[in-house]
């Protein structure tokens, strides 16, 4: 498991008093100014959060130590973290993206698949992307109890059960 989380990521200046418009990838998008401070990913600087509100796909919001415009959007991309250790303990059946990504994914008979490189939400469920050598491009492993019977975090492995057509046929 990773030691540091990414809960979201600076998308740019909002206004001219230093505020940021804040992407959050939380499962509550408010919930990112929950865990304390967030950090950059080299851990070089950390922001307390303060959210001041919403805008088109992004929270609105300050960050201490950005007082001006130019200050904000000088960090536009940052992508900011938390210590694995915050976070709320999950039940059985659920996981962070950020444990599953790296794991190796093997078929029902044992055969492997890839690697999974992200996970990707797009309102209608979970999709694992996975990756393989022998693959041209990568394939999107819906991330249900059908395709995905066996999440082993432990031995860092997924055992997938893919639809017809995720993986090219030999």
């Amino acid at each position: 498991m990773t030691e540091r989380v990414c809960l979201g990521a600076i998308a740019g200046a909002f206004g001219v008093r230093g505020e940021v418009r804040l992407k959050s990838f939380t499962a509550e998008p408010e919930d990112i100014a929950a865990y304390g401070p967030l950090s950059t990913e080299d851990g070089a600087r950390g922001f307390e959060v303060t959210l001041t509100g919403q805008t088109k796909g992004a929270l609105t919001a300050r960050l201490s130590g950005v007082p001006t415009r130019e200050a904000a959007e000088a960090l536009r991309g940052t992508r900011l973290y938390v210590p694995r250790a915050v976070l709320p303990d999950l039940p059985e059946d659920e996981f962070y993206h950020a444990d599953l990504i790296g794991l190796e994914v093997f078929d029902t008979g044992g055969a492997p698949l890839g690697r999974v490189r992200a996970v990707h939400d797009h309102g209608a469920g979970d999709l694992l992307e996975i990756h393989a050598p022998g693959l041209r491009q990568t394939a999107l492993l819906p991330f249900t109890r059908d395709a995905v019977p066996t999440v082993d975090l432990a031995a860092g492995r997924i055992v997938a059960d893919p639809p017809p057509g995720v993986f090219p046929e030999d």
